[in-house]
């Protein structure tokens, strides 16, 4: 259980992969935890179910306005879109970095992982992803594995990656769990 522990969603302003979103987010509600959304700016994010529109999620907060001080963990759900946006914003950037360097766990799906590239936190890691990434992570110094899920404590904080939506279950207890250490 994870009770009174707040976990940040961080995504793009569009292109989140809404399953993605979606489902971890409620596994931390039933864990007993509070799921804030923090994008790059205030309203709302609009989801995608693969290339096709989704829902509309209200923002809690923006990554200028918030801390990692704030939350006891963060969530990178997918989407092609929402990372590689995500990448280009240094705020976003630099707040993925910092659940790093306060050693929080970090839990990130699919194409999540460009994020961690971009923040140069995947060195010495092991992790998975989307098949295509694979390259862009080694060549980051990760060490790649086609795994359902990988719990990487070989830094200063518990990583966790999982590759799909098909993934989901085993993401989502993987995250409760490293959340609630």
């Amino acid at each position: 259980m994870i009770r009174g522990k707040t976990i940040a969603f961080l995504v793009a302003p569009e292109g989140v992969e809404q399953v993605e979103l979606t489902e971890p987010w409620k596994a931390i509600k039933q864990a007993g935890g509070t799921p804030k959304l923090i994008s790059t700016g205030s309203g709302r994010i609009r989801a995608f179910n693969h290339l096709d529109r989704g829902d509309t999620f209200a923002v809690d907060g923006t990554v200028g306005d918030v801390s990692v001080a704030d939350f006891d963990g963060l969530v990178l759900p997918g989407g092609v879109a929402n990372p590689d946006f995500l990448r280009m914003v240094p705020e976003a950037v630099r707040f993925v970095g910092d659940f790093f360097e306060a050693g929080k766990p970090v839990a990130a799906i699919c194409h999540a992982p460009w994020t961690l590239i971009e923040a140069d936190v995947v060195r010495d890691r092991m992790v998975t992803s989307w098949p295509s990434l694979q390259t862009d992570l080694r060549n980051a110094g990760a060490n790649w594995v086609d795994r359902e899920i990988v719990v990487c404590t070989a830094g200063l904080n518990v990583l966790v990656t999982s590759r799909k939506p098909d993934d989901l279950k085993a993401f989502c207890q993987g995250a409760i769990d490293a959340f609630s250490q």
